[in-house]
């Protein structure tokens, strides 16, 4: 079956594959529209197979809010260039999407989920970005929050954060100012827990053994009496919840209050009930080890070298 330069461009228009790709796939299909789609979707299937050992640490955080639910997600690709390119970005915003429609419980459960304006799944058609952009593509995270939130997104999707509030003061112009200011201070000071209550027992435990280790191993200690040991582990342990903790921080914009003192403060100014009932981070990478190339490797294999 033969095919015209105008069956390359809509197979193109379709894909999104490059024009040699379209005119190959309906060479091998003698023409056949469906069959190239078909075939060009099984070559995407196959460059993803090829990518997965590859590292996918850069990409972009993003949030979408619609009514009471609220998603965050990160997804990763190889390069920032690739992170810029509008095709991915659109990709991220459909994924959102898909989260807010259909809620699912994990990444696995997204993957199966039907893409946006599509019968495709997301599985599928996460396989023909990553075949038509030409590198690892990777949803890694998410998380779907309902009630009153405050978002922030960082240096076009480095770094997210989703701050969950319990207020009878919501959609109020001073509570979301208030509310923006937390969600500011999280982006800005990392903290892993909420508060206090929000540290496992085991994670104090271990810090306390640490702790002791350290002071014992200290001269300055030899001779310290155990009262004195126990209020130093308990300044230190202060100390670690003032680092990781939320409402433990200095308040970024005034540093003679806590975090949790100016939401104290807020509410009774404005007349209500403020709690903040849950904060999360995301950072664009966050844990990903990143490859290390080899530049003089990278020359010598150039010019022929071993």
């Amino acid at each position: 079956m033969a095919f015209t330069a105008k069956d390359v461009a809509e197979l193109r228009k379709q894909t999104g594959c490059g024009m040699m790709d379209c005119k190959n796939a309906l060479t091998e299909a003698n023409g056949d529209f469906d069959t190239a789609v078909k075939l060009l979707r099984e070559k995407g299937m196959m460059a993803t197979a090829k990518k997965q050992s590859r590292i996918a640490a850069e990409g972009l955080v993003d949030i979408m809010t619609d009514g009471n639910l609220t998603v965050m997600v990160e997804v990763n690709t190889e390069t920032d260039f690739v992170a810029k390119n509008e095709t991915f970005q659109t990709f991220v915003k459909d994924i959102l999407r898909t989260i807010l429609q259909h809620k699912p419980a994990d990444v696995s459960a997204l993957l199966a989920c039907t893409y946006p304006d599509s019968d495709k799944t997301v599985q599928a058609v996460l396989e023909e970005k990553t075949f038509i952009i030409g590198e690892k593509l990777s949803i890694r995270r998410f998380i779907l929050t309902e009630g009153v939130v405050s978002t922030y997104i960082h240096g076009s999707g480095v770094t997210g954060v989703v701050v969950g509030f319990e207020t009878d003061l919501a959609h109020t112009p001073a509570f979301e100012a208030f509310a923006k200011n937390i969600a500011l201070q999280a982006a800005a000071f990392n903290a892993p827990y909420l508060d206090k209550a929000s540290v496992p027992a085991a994670v104090i435990a271990e810090e306390k053994e640490i702790l002791i280790r350290q002071l014992e191993q200290d001269p300055k200690f030899a001779s310290k009496p155990a009262k004195v040991i126990e209020g130093v582990i308990s300044g230190r342990i202060a100390k670690f919840y003032e680092a990781n903790c939320l409402l433990e921080q200095s308040y970024v914009k005034d540093d003679s209050m806590t975090v949790g003192a100016y939401i104290a403060a807020t509410a009774k100014e404005l007349g209500g009930h403020i709690k903040v009932t849950s904060c999360t981070r995301f950072d664009k990478g966050e844990g990903i080890e990143k490859r290390e190339d080899d530049l003089a490797a990278e020359v010598a294999k150039m010019v022929g070298g071993n």
